[in-house]
């Protein structure tokens, strides 16, 4: 019996700007964050590798994820000329002060700080799309905006991302530089974004990456899901 032809996974464009990635992504958090225990990382690396070879190759990590670990374990993932292969996003926005306490920062000097981070955890010259994982009121959007391109423009980043911002920020967000893609949750259980958040980013041509398409694994595992949590599992706390 002839072996079976791989799962070809297609590739689409995200946004209006140029950027084109998988249409499945990976979600690298619960690899070592939220999600109990933080898994194996030799294990974990295995299973990066194993998705990229599959055609998934829009990898999303973020400096909070972890703090910081994720991105480690990502960029030794990349080693060995992998990097090459894949579309690459993290996010910034949120900083751990202490065990349990954030602050959501998107002051210039912080955007420019935890870029820095990012690349040198990651390994990498430049990520292909970053994002700001939530939107810091204290700052002007366009003041956030405005070193987001200065980063775009020194070749740090390609494209820009928002994660969890509502119609009227990404308006001015893009008004300032053009934004690839907004990150939400949306799945069956959550459609509010629906109403003002979908429209706009179609209007203006932004991508949709949606996130938890599948409510965190209750859609998949069922109610009983909740039964195996580990204590450290943030879905079981939340």
């Amino acid at each position: 019996m002839a072996a079976a032809a791989p799962v070809s996974v297609p590739r689409i464009k995200l946004g209006s700007q140029g950027l084109e990635v998988s249409a499945q992504g990976l979600g690298c958090m619960g690899m070592s964050f939220a999600y109990g225990s933080p898994k194996p990382e030799p294990d974990m690396i295995k299973l990066i590798h194993h998705a990229i070879a599959a055609g998934v190759t829009f990898l999303d990590t973020s400096d909070m994820y972890g703090p910081h670990t994720n991105e480690i374990l990502l960029g030794k993932a990349l080693q060995g000329g992998v990097r090459d292969k894949v579309e690459l996003a993290t996010k910034f926005g949120v900083n751990f002060v202490c065990a349990g306490n954030f602050e959501i920062r998107g002051d210039p000097a912080y955007v420019r700080a935890a870029c820095e981070g990012s690349l040198k955890r990651l390994g990498v010259d430049c990520v292909d799309l970053y994002y700001q994982h939530r939107i810091d009121k204290k700052v002007p959007i366009e003041v956030t905006m405005g070193e987001l391109k200065k980063l775009v423009e020194e070749g740090k980043i390609k494209y820009i991302g928002l994660s969890e911002a509502s119609a009227s920020t990404i308006r001015r967000a893009h008004a300032v530089h053009p934004i690839t893609a907004v990150q939400l949750e949306w799945s069956l259980w959550c459609r509010d974004v629906e109403e003002d958040i979908i429209p706009t980013c179609r209007e203006l041509g932004i991508g949709i990456v949606a996130y938890s398409p599948l409510g965190r694994g209750f859609f998949s595992s069922g109610a009983k899901l909740v039964e195996s949590l580990s204590e450290q599992d943030f879905r079981k706390v939340k």
